[in-house]
């Protein structure tokens, strides 16, 4: 419709708004924004192919009806004291008077001229019983390309009317205001007065003032269908509203508010999702910090255990560095000539070897080993607890946060995704045995420290696979001590065996030390990285959630802001258009 009108430069507007338009509702449809924000969208953009649309909205009792007859100049709506408009009525012209009821619009046809050009809408009132009723006028409205609203004299500007101009002010549509039934009114004084009193109200409300129309539909209307004369006529005043709605709203003027009608809806839903768009990239912005806190407690945790373990580590390795002392004062007390009648009782040397080199030494590293690993499973506990109170803090500080009035999947998926996270880590922390996991991590010790050394495993504990260390060093040593008999005449070798005995002694214990520090290491480190990649497998879906929907969001919310600002630039033009 419009391409038959347009001037060239207003073609031009045309095919640049619809093709912003579209970018718009693929924007829109990225942030899956609820059905009717989208439907209201697509029909904002479906008028600009249909007929200027001119929509009466108003309190049930402020002559609507009668008004939009006495425009029509004949009696097509029924009128009453009562509310009479329960359903939206669409007015197009037609050859004879008709209503087809339908969908929540009742279509209503009269062969009125102006409705070649303009189709009208009457709406049930802002105060109407039925809150439905207020809901579908307030849906119809952001299709208008005008809006008249009708007041009346008797209760100017009342509250509802207030909340209801209110509601729509962001729309961006151009009001007019009908002051009907100033047949009630003493003189014209009292009616400029309520016309002041409107303009007033309608700037501080609006933030500008509107055109404002003092009329009497039932005069007017009596005096078009013959039941008044002109002065009837005349003193309704209805002619100052229709000179500006044949002649001021002429069809250059249709035209201008009619390209402005989705310019307006878009801005407006640009204005919401955009605010929407911010809050959740804010929101996401605590959930990354809080993720980022939680990734760089997961690294302080790895460097804090491998320092703490050194430490602990440290003392098991003086229990064996004992050890390896009191063996060497035992082979410097023991291979001398003056003790040459001991050296040949091996079965005596290995007690004395026993009761006082090996001494406590399973019982003291296998302590200090308990003492490690229940400081390990300790450990995981503690971190895991951490992750779940973080998690807790991102779940309170937002509950019931709103977002805008955009009600998708987002909040909905993001609350979703971090009680599963905090379901899992709870689960984990509440079902974590640690005697259990420190039994476990014993039996991985022992084990790997069994296969360092190629024992058979069978049910021995630490303390005795170190018995069967230290016993097999004990072999070794008094062995060697008791070779040094051979050489006792030889007083020049027996320093050297005492060396040797002390080299073996060293490469023993050294041995056994090994062994166990590198089982307790790997079995550290296995259980360190399998302990972090758990906490950060649990929250991964979460971390991937909030670092995509970040990206994405920010992707949107630049687009949005991109078109609200052509959006702009585009209404400007519109404006300065000839």
């Amino acid at each position: 419709m419009l391409e038959r009108v347009l001037s060239a430069a207003r073609s031009r507007l045309l095919a640049e708004e619809r093709a912003l338009l579209r970018d718009l509702g693929a924007t829109l449809a990225r942030l899956d924004v609820v059905a009717e924000d989208q439907a209201l969208f697509e029909r904002s953009v479906r008028q600009l192919d249909e007929l200027f649309l001119l929509v009466v909205v108003g309190e049930f009792n402020s002559g609507k009806s009668a008004f939009i007859n006495a425009l029509l100049g004949q009696p097509v709506l029924e009128e009453g004291v009562t509310p009479t408009t329960s359903r939206i009525g669409l007015l197009r012209f037609g050859e004879a008077v008709t209503r087809q009821e339908g969908g929540g619009v009742d279509v209503i046809t009269a062969p009125v001229p102006m409705l070649r050009e303009i189709n009208i809408v009457d709406t049930p009132g802002t105060n109407a019983v039925i809150r439905g009723h207020e809901a579908l006028t307030r849906d119809f409205v952001p299709r208008s390309d005008l809006v008249l609203f009708v007041t009346s004299a008797d209760r100017p500007f009342t509250e509802s009317e207030r909340e209801f101009l209110e509601a729509i002010r962001d729309w961006g549509k151009k009001v007019l205001v009908v002051l009907n039934k100033i047949d009630i009114l003493e003189t014209p004084e009292d009616v400029e007065r309520v016309v002041a009193f409107i303009r007033d109200s309608a700037r501080s409300l609006l933030g500008f003032v509107p055109e404002v129309f003092p009329v009497s539909g039932r005069q007017a209307l009596r005096a078009k269908t013959g039941r008044g004369g002109p002065e009837m006529l005349d003193a309704s005043r209805f002619e100052a509203l229709e000179r500006y709605i044949v002649a001021t709203l002429d069809q250059k003027e249709r035209l201008r508010l009619k390209l402005l009608n989705p310019i307006g809806v878009g801005s407006r839903l640009v204005d919401v999702h955009l605010s929407a768009t911010r809050e959740r990239i804010d929101l996401l912005r605590d959930d990354v910090a809080a993720i980022e806190t939680i990734e760089a407690q997961l690294a302080a945790y790895r460097e804090d255990m491998g320092r703490d373990f050194r430490f602990r580590l440290a003392d098991v390795e003086n229990v064996l560095h004992g050890f390896a002392a009191r063996g060497n004062d035992f082979i410097d007390r023991t291979l001398r000539l003056a003790r040459i009648f001991d050296l040949v009782k091996q079965s005596k040397l290995k007690r004395d070897f026993e009761r006082e080199v090996v001494a406590d030494l399973p019982r003291v590293v296998e302590a200090r080993v308990d003492e490690v690993i229940d400081w390990m499973v300790a450990s995981h506990v503690k971190q895991w607890r951490a992750v779940v109170e973080r998690l807790d803090e991102r779940k309170g500080k937002h509950e019931g946060r709103m977002l805008g009035r955009v009600d998708g999947a987002f909040e909905a998926d993001r609350a979703r995704l971090l009680e599963t996270v905090k379901r899992e880590t709870r689960r984990v922390v509440e079902t974590y045995d640690q005697e259990a996991e420190a039994n476990r991590l014993a039996d991985s010790v022992r084990i790997a420290v069994a296969g360092t050394a190629f024992i058979q495993v069978g049910a021995l504990g630490l303390g005795a696979l170190m018995t069967m260390a230290a016993t097999s060093t004990l072999a070794d040593i008094t062995g060697l001590l008791a070779a040094g008999v051979v050489s006792v005449l030889g007083l020049l070798v027996l320093p050297a065996r005492r060396r040797a005995a002390r080299d073996e002694l060293r490469t023993k214990a050294d041995h056994l030390r090994q062994r166990l520090l590198v089982a307790l290491t790997g079995q550290f480190d296995r259980e360190l990285e399998h302990s972090l990649q758990r906490i950060a497998e649990a929250i991964a879906p979460y971390t991937r959630f909030v670092r995509s929907e970040r990206a994405r969001l920010t992707a949107v919310g630049s687009d949005l802001e991109r078109i609200g600002q052509a959006l702009d630039g585009l209404r400007a033009a519109i404006e300065r258009a000839p």
